[in-house]
């Protein structure tokens, strides 16, 4: 049952304190792996009804124009591209946005790989002169002839440079090494997780000038955002060796078509090979094009799907935040049996924490542990009670101004 909110935000809690609450229930607006949703216990429901979900799960179905139902609490991306939910309007509304980074990571890894060969060697132009000549009853022969034009280069000792080092970019990295590939990496903002990941062979390159002098080949891997929009442009294109072969295995707007094209068509750049088959691209010569095949293996989907419920499940029950794209990571671990766990959803503003605290003091209830973290405009306050919390502290919290909204976890 939702209390309606006071001025301040959302409450999301039982009227009557030892009212049992109800059952979660969980809508897949896209087909999701049973992998995952196997994994919701008795305790879950899955409904076919969006508005009255407390939790959505969703692949690549458009959500900005969608209406969210007051139970709404989380949103949980089977993959990492998250463009086709509304961010900001789920942070307003104290909605949880979860992606899945790295779930799919080695079934793009592996596409990259099989990207690297089809740029070195005249793979898709050999096999479509064997299907040219399929009716030439000395085919044998007149492809000994033939198969020079195709013959390529071996990827082996070339310079391989990787612009993003994420999941994926990590494993790209360390698996051209494995390759023999002499690997240059490109990360302002490399985590130190991912940069544990890396093996200590790749170059760590900081002006992505000397990383386009300096490779053969090169691999992107970085999210479309302000920064990147067409950062791979004729300055970009101009700089790199004759011959060159990029892949695009991340977004088709991250390379400016235009710069691409004229690339391609001058021989400074030998092959693009992309994940995104738009009109511009398709018009490019020397462009070899899939359809977005890097994710669509039944393994990534499969584990995108598990993370994804994972994700939910340990957000309702317990008030974990992990992998969020618009509130920050908070982690109290498992909700202690017989107390009040309580979390707020609230504008990243002065004396927050004070006001909290105090409510719950004013109500003489004690705090026995608390986290705030914060990420941008938004603010995440997770806190254990000594009891469970009364209504009426909870109403006070929801109308401060500020408050996104107040849930009673447990």
């Amino acid at each position: 049952e939702i209390c309606e909110p006071a001025p301040g935000g959302r409450t999301n809690q039982d009227l009557a304190p030892n009212k049992e609450k109800p059952m979660p229930r969980i809508h897949c607006l896209n087909n999701i792996s049973a992998y995952g949703t196997d994994l919701l216990t008795d305790s879950y429901e899955l409904t076919d009804d969006a508005g009255s979900a407390t939790g959505i799960l969703v692949r690549s179905a458009a959500m900005h124009d969608m209406e969210f139902g007051g139970d709404l609490l989380a949103i949980a991306r089977a993959g990492a591209g998250v463009n086709n939910i509304p961010l900001d309007r789920c942070a307003e509304e104290g909605i949880v946005v979860f992606n899945t980074p790295g779930a799919n990571a080695n079934a793009v890894k592996e596409l990259v790989l099989c990207a690297l060969l089809l740029g070195s060697r005249g793979i898709v132009e050999g096999i479509e002169w064997c299907r040219d000549n399929a009716g030439d009853e000395n085919i044998a022969k007149a492809a000994e002839k033939a198969k020079k034009a195709f013959a390529g280069r071996e990827i082996k000792s070339k310079k391989l440079g990787v612009i993003g080092l994420g999941a994926i970019g990590a494993e790209v990295a360390n698996a051209a090494i494995g390759l023999g590939m002499d690997v240059y990496g490109y990360d302002p903002y490399v985590s130190v997780g991912a940069a544990w990941r890396i093996s200590s062979d790749v170059h760590h390159v900081t002006n992505l000038d000397d990383m386009f002098r300096t490779c053969d080949y090169f691999s992107i891997h970085v999210p479309a955002m302000e920064g990147t929009i067409g950062m791979v442009d004729a300055h970009a294109c101009s700089l790199m060796p004759e011959g060159a072969v990029f892949l695009n295995f991340s977004r088709d707007t991250l390379v400016n078509d235009e710069a691409m094209a004229a690339a391609l068509a001058s021989g400074k750049v030998r092959a693009y090979i992309t994940d995104f088959a738009t009109p511009a691209v398709m018009k490019m010569d020397g462009a070899i094009v899939l359809p977005h095949l890097g994710a669509s293996t039944a393994e990534a989907e499969d584990n995108c799907a598990v993370m994804a419920v994972r994700e939910i499940m340990n957000y309702l029950e317990n008030g974990n935040i992990v992998n969020s794209v618009n509130y920050p990571a908070c982690d109290m671990g498992i909700c202690p049996e017989g107390q009040g766990r309580v979390a707020v959803m609230h504008r990243n503003v002065p004396n927050m924490i004070s006001r909290i605290t105090n409510t719950f003091g004013d109500e003489d209830v004690n705090i026995e542990n608390l986290t705030n973290k914060t990420r941008g405009d938004y603010s995440y306050t997770l806190i254990d009670l000594n009891q469970p919390a009364p209504v009426s502290a909870l109403d006070h919290l929801a109308g401060l101004e500020g408050v996104r909204r107040v849930r009673v976890v447990k």
